[in-house]
């Protein structure tokens, strides 16, 4: 069994070392470059990984495309700024050799360098087979033919490092979000819009996953996530009024 580990990367020079590091029992390391100004794929090239520049925001699109960059029959999905752990790289070793399609995982989420109290699962091991591919344009899930299992150990994340990178990829991210929102009909914004979106994203990160627990840190990430979701809706109210003036 082969087994091919996809990196999806953007100027993630200061992270992809650690997370190649991490790799090094997979047979194989495709990356998945997209379009990176800074040296993410002379690092990783010099670490033996296969480097691929792809253009686009569509995170499924980029999974799809390691898909079929990857030789591997069994295909482990990473990000950049994510690493494995001791145990569930031991995981992975037994898993490839089951005759589960595919296997779900748990990722631990750094915010300034704190742990996260609540914990994400998500399917990140793959026969290459069984995948059917990815869907959705950000928030992207692998569709699969056949049993799903769960790999014990974590996956880590060291997410929102710094407030300037944070505001930087939200700027990118929230046009695209905004653009898939225009694109798919979303009903005109009003005025209350605004309120109800800010205030769910406040609470689902400060509640409901207990960002409360993670002290300054979580208050900042929590209004963060409100912020966020303010922008994109602004950006969506802004291209639903973009009327051209006679």
């Amino acid at each position: 069994m082969i087994l091919s580990a996809v990196i999806i990367a953007k100027n993630e020079a200061e992270t992809i070392s650690r997370c190649l590091a991490s790799l090094s029992f997979c047979d194989e390391v495709v990356v998945i470059d997209n379009l990176s100004i800074d040296k993410t794929s002379n690092l990783a090239e010099k670490k033996g990984a296969r480097v691929f520049s792809v253009s686009g925001l569509d995170f499924a699109y980029l999974r799809n495309i390691g898909r079929e960059k990857a030789k591997g029959d069994w295909l482990l999905y990473v990000d950049a700024d994510e690493w494995i752990s001791s145990q569930l790289k031991a995981s992975i070793r037994s898993a490839v050799k089951s005759g589960y399609a595919a296997f779900a995982v748990d990722r631990k989420n750094y915010y300034f360098g704190r742990l996260w109290p609540n914990r994400e699962s998500m399917v990140r091991l793959v026969r290459k087979d069984a995948l059917v591919g990815w869907q959705g344009g950000l928030h992207e899930t692998a569709q699969v033919r056949g049993k799903i299992g769960r790999l014990d150990g974590e996956l880590m994340h060291d997410t929102h490092r710094d407030l300037t990178g944070m505001l930087e990829k939200t700027n990118i991210w929230s046009d695209f979000e905004a653009q898939l929102r225009y694109k798919n009909n979303h009903p005109p914004i009003s005025w209350w819009r605004f309120f109800r979106v800010m205030i769910s994203a406040f609470w689902k990160s400060y509640i409901r996953e207990k960002g409360y627990l993670a002290g300054t840190v979580g208050l900042i990430e929590s209004l963060y996530q409100s912020f966020s979701m303010f922008i994109t809706y602004a950006k969506l109210w802004e291209k639903q009024n973009n009327r051209p003036v006679n």
